[in-house]
């Protein structure tokens, strides 16, 4: 069964930095995509950047050249580092790891989510 940890989180002034990790255990099969999603209160759950198993990044509008998604494969774990941050980063952050098009195809998952506080 994979499981995602997410670590992390925390309260940071405008303008400063935090890096969030996500560790995955279990198997993981290939092809695959993980990455960040982000959720603000009273808000849908929106993506903030992904990366696949061959290191094909993506990013939101918003987040462009202010954070930078990487990976680790040998820990299958990935990296969300937060510059310049704002204060309509604040949300709780949800790692994801999308196995539906594996092969063999497999689930799509969660971890629990850390709180990311930008404010003064």
């Amino acid at each position: 069964q994979v499981q995602l940890v997410e670590s992390g989180g925390g309260l940071v002034q405008p303008g400063g930095s935090l890096r969030l990790s996500c560790a995955a255990t279990g198997t993981i099969y290939r092809p695959y995509v993980m990455g960040w999603y982000r959720q603000a209160p009273g808000e849908q759950r929106q993506l903030a950047a992904t990366i696949t198993g061959y290191g094909v990044t993506n990013y939101a509008e918003s987040v462009k050249g202010r954070f930078t998604i990487s990976r680790a494969n040998a820990q299958n774990t990935i990296y969300l580092q937060m510059n310049s941050l704002k204060p309509e980063d604040t949300a709780v952050y949800y790692c994801n790891l999308d196995m539906r098009t594996s092969l063999p195809p497999k689930g799509n998952y969660w971890g629990k989510g850390t709180l990311v506080t930008v404010s003064s």
